[in-house]
This record gives C-alpha cells, structure tokens and sequence, in this order.
C-alpha cells in the first residue's frame, strides 16, 4: 500500500516540531532547506515530520496558524525535491511517551480525546487531499498494556472523523509498549483498507540504546559490542513475525516508523545492525523510516557517520 506510493525508505525530523523548547530559534533553523536537499540526494523518498499539539493547537482547542504555516512550509520543500511526507503526531494533550512528561489521563479524559479529534480533522481538513504524498499517523509510541482498549476504541472513532474529511489518505496505526512490534497483533482490524500497521524497532535495546540517560530499562554506564547482541536475521524475523501475520491476516502491510542507533555505538557496528535488519525489512516489503536525520542522539547526517555514511545510505 505505501509501496505503490512511492513510500519505501525515509528519515525522521525529529527534534524539530517535537521534542524540543519550541523556541522560534529552533522552529526557524533546526531543519532548513538544504537539510530536505540532502535528504533528496540521499536517495531517501520521504520524511517522517513529529510533531507536537502545542505547535498547532492551543489550550483551549482553538488553531496556532504559525504551526500549521510551518508545516505548509514543509510540504512545499518536499514537493520541491520529490519526497512523500508523514504527519506523525508525537504528543497530544493529556499523553507523552517520553518519561516524566506532565502529560496525562488522555485515555481516559473524554475532553482531551475531542482535542485529539479536533486537531486530526483539521489536519484532515488542510492536508488530506493530498493523498498522493502525505501520510497521517495517529499518535507516537502508546505505552501501557492497559492502555490497547482504550486505544483501539479512540483510534477508530479517530480514523472515522478523519473519513468524513479525507475518505483516501494512508493512516498508520500503532499498538503499546511503544508500537512494539509483537503488540501489533492486539490491534484491532483495521477500519478500513487504508490503515496500516504501524511499528517501531530499537531492539536488542540494550545494543541500540546502550548510554541512554532516558529510560530506566538502560544502565548508561553498560557496553556492547554488535558480536554480543545476539542480532540476527532470525532475530528479526522472529520480532516481527506476529506483526507480518496479522498485516497478512487483515490485507494490510507494515510500516516501521522509526529505528536506529544511538551515537555511543561505534559506525561500524552499527552499520552491521542496519545491514541485518534490512535484508528483513527488504524480505518482507516493510516500508520504514530511519530515527533521525539530525542530533537527538541518532542523527544519520552526524560526523559518527562520516567515515562510512555511503556505505550505511545503502542499508536504510
């Protein structure tokens, strides 16, 4: 489905309209037009653009116009150098994936859940025409278990709203524990034959996240090495495999929304983790998008990569 759109191979601008101190310094100049050129010229052919709801929409519901001026701006210099985009909503109000976040009680806060399909029917309203290039996601990494009810339940009223607007656009849906990939099984059918399943994979994350001062699942002061981490092709495929079934079961496909190593991992290891997870991504048609162009502790366009970023360009 993201495949006959042109959607196979992208990169993620995280820390830009997500993640960050929302400062016009950083809003104005931590992704320009250059940054979208190179991307182009690495033969990427699409972006994966988080965003959070304070950028577009205020306390009380209503419009920010600079935010969604900014993501105009955006879907002007993808058309300008060929690339598809994907409208990941990263935070909405009352849900935070990130650890220690203020952001609560969304699932179970019917105010919050208006607000959340409020802000997708006016991104409907703005964007959902353009279905040839733009892809919407619903909502970044839901956590809990005890959350997949509620979701299931949110997501499709969500996605029904969005259909009186735009009947054809490509809506990525994600499960718990992070859009971990075995979870996409307790999702329920999609809504329609436009939804696809959505994931995410840092896995084995002690290798991929090794250094990490922001989850308690990491000691930052632990190492290893590629050789250690047990990643295989089986490894993968394993990892995958209920997510691959279930797309199958309901005639759907996957999308992996993000993946990636941290830059305490050496470039050369890392590229053998890409090399691995590749060939099953490559194996199974699962379009993805690599975490991150720039910084964020992931960033591909970084000097780590300096001395093999051609040759890891081929596995993303």
């Amino acid at each position: 489905m993201l495949k006959s759109r042109g959607i196979i191979k992208g990169i993620n601008l995280g820390g830009w309209m997500s993640q960050c101190d929302y400062s016009r310094e950083r809003l104005d100049n931590f992704v320009k037009e250059n940054d979208i050129k190179q991307i182009a010229d690495w033969g990427f052919d699409h972006v994966r653009l988080p965003i959070d709801y304070n950028i577009v929409q205020n306390n009380d519901g209503s419009v920010i116009e600079d935010g969604y001026n900014r993501i105009d701006k955006v879907v002007e210099l993808c058309r300008k150098y060929g690339l598809k985009l994907v409208i990941d909503l990263h935070k909405t109000a009352g849900f935070s994936f990130d650890f220690g976040e203020p952001e609560s009680g969304f699932f179970d806060n019917k105010e919050y859940q208006e607000r959340f399909y409020i802000l997708w029917e006016e991104i409907a309203r703005r964007y959902g025409h353009d279905t040839d290039n733009i892809v919407f996601e619903l909502l970044n990494e839901v956590t809990d278990e005890a959350f997949i009810g509620k979701w299931n339940e949110i997501s499709d009223i969500c996605i029904g709203r969005i259909r009186k607007i735009a009947p054809e656009v490509i809506i990525l849906l994600g499960s718990y524990h992070n859009n971990a990939a075995d979870t996409v099984q307790f999702l329920n059918a999609p809504h329609d034959d436009r939804v696809v399943y959505n994931f995410h994979c840092y896995e084995p994350l002690k290798f991929t996240h090794q250094g990490a001062t922001w989850t308690p699942d990491i000691i930052p002061g632990e190492r290893m090495k590629f050789e250690d981490s047990e990643t295989s092709e089986a490894y993968f495929e394993e990892l995958f495999s209920t997510a691959i079934s279930t797309a199958e079961k309901y005639g759907t496909t996957l999308y992996c929304g993000e993946y990636g190593v941290i830059d305490v991992v050496s470039a050369e290891d890392s590229l053998k983790w890409f090399k691995v997870i590749n060939k099953v991504f490559s194996k199974h048609g699962i379009s993805r998008a690599v975490w991150n162009y720039k910084e964020m502790d992931f960033g591909i366009s970084d000097s780590k990569y300096d001395s093999n970023r051609e040759e890891i360009l081929k596995y993303l």
